[in-house]
């Protein structure tokens, strides 16, 4: 029997003492992490019905459960994940890394051509143990997203990313603000307390 690490046994301990876990797996939610785009909906109120949105690093499904439950079938959500992702009624998958040009080509395919209304992404990179390289990571999925959103998203339209305060961090929001009208930072209760992980909710795409 392969034996755990450190971090492994610490995550799973956390995983069985969690109370989001516990209610996840007992109201059918695939994640834990769906109760975090829950309370950022609760206040922010970014996900309406008829809303075109991108789910970036959509696996296993929790974000994606929760928002095309509000958009309805007028709107339209397409998830992206490099893993798979069981099928979920109303949504449409693309299996791939939305960075790379063949995915961003067939994902715009599906669209129609069509700008979103609203880019999501919860994606967190793996983590190597090296706080410099992960931090390093983490910033570099942000700017792809940020990117990513600046070709697609309507003028007007939102954005919601994930990102970690540290190295990078403070230029990055600086940024954002130059391409949207607000910028808020959020931190929902189910965020694990401790983590460096943070909400960035961009609203309000300015005209380019």
């Amino acid at each position: 029997m392969t034996k755990r690490s450190k971090s492994s046994q610490r995550w799973l301990a956390r995983q069985q003492h969690d109370p989001y876990v516990a209610r996840a797996q007992r109201e059918g939610w695939r994640s834990r992490a769906v109760f975090k785009l829950e309370e950022i909906q609760a206040k922010e109120r970014i996900l309406r019905p008829g809303l075109r949105c991108l789910d970036l690093g959509a696996s296993p499904g929790g974000w994606s459960q929760l928002a095309v439950r509000i958009i309805g079938p007028r709107g339209q959500l397409v998830a992206v994940d490099l893993l798979p992702m069981e099928p979920i009624p109303g949504v449409m998958f693309l299996a791939g890394d939305f960075a790379a040009e063949p995915t961003r080509l067939h994902l715009k395919q599906l669209l129609e051509g069509a700008q979103v209304d609203l880019v999501m992404s919860d994606i967190a990179p793996n983590s190597t143990g090296s706080r410099a390289v992960d931090q390093a990571r983490a910033m570099q999925v942000a700017e792809d997203v940020q990117a990513f959103a600046a070709e697609v998203l309507k003028p007007g339209g939102d954005l919601l990313v994930k990102v970690f305060q540290g190295e990078g961090f403070e230029e990055y929001v600086r940024n954002i603000r130059q391409d949207f009208r607000t910028v808020r930072l959020l931190k929902p209760p189910a965020s694990r307390a401790g983590n460096r992980e943070i909400y960035l909710l961009a609203r309000n795409r300015r005209m380019v």
